[in-house]
């Protein structure tokens, strides 16, 4: 997340998450693997940072997110706030995971 200078997340955030959030669950619903529909909001993420943001200020970013997945920051946390039960955990070959 980028935030402003005084520390605090934009405004907008809530409202963008909030569409985000939408988008994912339409792209569920008409059936498409959670892999392409995670790369696919990845790759318009990196293409819209890489139009507003200098090359080092990505890296940041992408450092930042690499070390939240590195701390278990972001794990166990699949569907959890929808109500669902989290679906199982995959490789990079898409095997589930223990």
């Amino acid at each position: 997340m980028q935030l402003d200078p005084q520390g605090v997340a934009p405004e907008d955030l809530s409202h963008a998450g909030s569409v985000v959030d939408k988008a994912i669950e339409y792209m569920m619903e008409q059936k498409i693997a959670p892999v392409s529909v995670a790369s696919a909001l990845l790759g318009g993420a990196l293409g819209l940072l890489a139009r507003t943001m200098e090359d080092r200020a990505i890296a940041a970013v992408l450092r930042n997110a690499l070390a939240s997945v590195e701390s278990g920051g972001i794990a166990g946390n699949a569907g959890a706030s929808a109500g669902r039960p989290a679906p199982p955990r995959r490789d990079v070959r898409g095997h589930a995971k223990p």
